[in-house]
């Protein structure tokens, strides 16, 4: 290879490089909030702490298998949204979830009971609104009045939901058909004392019968009893139920946007859904959710959009009715369902996540956030910083001492590794919520000093080189073809020790192995692209390959010693 062409070589390496830390940061200055600072961990920058209380039917204590197993799916929806350096502990009857930064909303979908059905709809009615029958299909009884009397009232809750490949209404739907069951004459039942009226209960006691007098209101099979729930129903206020509905019975609800509805008992129970995924809808533009249902939901779904066509199905969620679409077309068997509503992109993710990774066993109250103060602070995050940079300005000076001006391409090397783990660090937090704690800070900092360990591996092979008689033009490119294979091999046990460490590991432990890997990665990333490529011009300048300017000479002397030696044991010879 002649001069120019390695020259050439070595300057789009670091063309390569340089266009990547450019991407990098040109996502960080132009995406999202703009903000060039990574997101801190609970110890550094504090966080939101929410306590969960558990909400038993009957009133009693909650089992710590379940508190366990609540837990551990808690723990799962946190590793799906990529919600890092939060914390679910079982606290007696309860569960504390902390999650870092101010954002209490975070922590309370992480609560979320999610234990979702699907459920015909019976009547539904806007916020302001009476309640409207679903129409029949055909209809046998009754005298329709002109469509045109009668305002669409199919999705008065949620107009803009739909189910895939479900359309939406295009225009005002027949009016209701007389063969509903007339409502009952009978007297209509007292409702139930609420918890208001009794002094006498607290705690578990008075929430089982919150809960029990709901479902006296709400889940009634008299007639007269869900007409009178559905106009008393009060959207405003917390649900008693809130996940504790009985899905073999008929049940009054609200929607998100303030909406009622009598829904029929559910058809599907979301613990038959296979997979959950959001995403946006570029027909809709708007987010929405996609549902794969197990083999005999998929059925179960195929037969009753079927025979349901222009009517309504409801996708509840903890009791409350999410998206109430109109069935206007069949979903075959396998297909993929989709939830549409009024979702934000996290909200949309949130919901999927939740509802793939199953609901929770146990039902729950949030208390009021409160603010977490850090566990180690800002005076922390320096004395770790410090103490990083006093050992990477060691390393530094070794370098000089040892390598003379190659060192300089050392510390130019560090840097550039630096300015890309830090830029990575700041969209890694922006886009899967990642949050740099005190042991995360520990693995960036020892795989910063494993990127200085391979330069030493390569530096030390162009010396075996050169010991062999070889220039130092000539003992770069040889030196580096033995020692890539040594960091590549090097770098690759420290990843799988990494990876490891991160599956097996819980809490802090994990950041530590996340930055670790990290940096392993961009290690090799920087040894390939910008320090073989450095060192590579180098050895082409005059000026670096003088022995005092390398710190080579000692070297150079023990080869020329060497080949004096093998000159003086030849001519013995002859």
């Amino acid at each position: 290879m002649s001069p120019s062409q390695g020259s050439v070589r070595s300057g789009r390496l670091l063309a390569v490089f340089a266009v990547l830390v450019g991407v990098v940061y040109a996502l960080v200055f132009f995406t999202g909030d703009g903000s060039p600072t990574p997101k801190l961990g609970i110890d550094l920058q504090g966080g939101t702490r929410v306590t969960l209380t558990a909400r038993t039917p009957d009133g009693g204590a909650p089992s710590q298998d379940s508190l366990k197993q609540a837990q551990q799916i808690i723990e799962t929806r946190v590793n799906g949204l990529g919600v890092s350096g939060s914390e679910v502990l079982i606290d007696g009857d309860n569960l504390i979830i902390t999650v870092p930064g101010d954002d209490s909303s975070q922590a309370r979908s992480l609560g979320q009971t999610a234990r979702l059905y699907i459920r015909p709809v019976l009547q539904a009615a806007g916020p302001s609104q009476p309640a409207t029958e679903q129409p029949q299909q055909p209809a046998t009884t009754g005298n329709p009045a002109p469509a045109t009397e009668q305002p669409p009232a199919q999705e008065p809750a949620q107009p803009q939901s739909r189910i895939f490949p479900v359309e939406e209404p295009t225009g005002p739907e027949p009016t209701p058909t007389g063969d509903q069951p007339a409502p009952s004459t009978a007297p209509t039942p007292a409702a139930p004392t609420t918890p208001a009226d009794s002094d006498e209960l607290t705690g578990p006691d008075q929430i089982a019968k919150e809960i029990e007098a709901a479902k006296q209101q709400r889940q009634s099979d008299d007639p007269a009893v869900q007409e009178k729930a559905l106009a008393e129903l009060d959207c405003s206020k917390p649900d008693p139920l809130q996940g504790n509905d009985d899905p073999a019975k008929s049940l009054v609800a609200c929607g998100e946007d303030g909406g009622k509805y009598l829904l029929a008992p559910s058809i599907i129970d979301g613990q038959e859904i296979d997979d959950a995924a959001s995403r946006f809808d570029q027909n809709q533009a708007k987010n929405v959710v996609t549902l794969d249902f197990n083999s005999t939901a998929s059925e179960t779904w195929a037969t009753f959009t079927r025979e349901n066509i222009n009517k309504q199905a409801a996708f509840v969620l903890d009791s409350k009715v999410v998206s109430a679409p109109v069935i206007r077309s069949a979903t075959p068997a396998g297909s993929s369902t989709e939830i549409s509503g009024d979702f934000s992109a996290a909200g949309a993710k949130s919901l999927a996540n939740t509802l793939k990774y199953g609901s929770l066993p146990l039902s729950f109250s949030s208390s009021e956030a409160e603010t977490v103060s850090a566990s180690l602070g800002l005076a922390s995050l320096k004395a770790g910083l410090l103490a990083g940079a006093i050992g990477l300005l060691a390393v530094l000076i070794y370098c000089l001492v040892y390598y003379r001006m190659l060192g300089l391409l050392t510390a130019l090397s560090l840097v550039l590794s630096g300015v890309m783990v830090y830029g990575l660090l700041v969209l890694l937090g922006r886009w899967i919520g990642f949050t740099l704690d005190l042991a995360g800070i520990a693995g960036l900092i020892i795989g910063i000093g494993m990127t200085a360990d391979s330069f030493v591996v390569f530096f030390e092979r162009i010396k075996d080189e050169m010991r062999e008689g070889r220039s130092f033009r000539s003992a770069v490119p040889r030196g580096w073809a033995r020692a890539k294979r040594t960091i590549l091999s090097g770098n690759a046990v420290s990843f799988i020790a990494a990876a490891v460490l991160y599956v097996l590991a819980v809490g802090q432990v994990r950041g530590f192995a996340f930055t670790l890997g990290l940096t392993t990665i961009l290690d090799v990333a920087v040894v390939f692209l910008v320090t073989w490529p450095l060192v590579s011009m180098a050895s082409r300048s005059t000026f670096w390959s003088k022995p005092s300017i390398n710190g080579l000479g000692a070297v150079q002397q023990v080869a020329k010693e060497r080949r004096a030696l093998a000159a003086g044991t030849s001519a013995k010879e002859l």
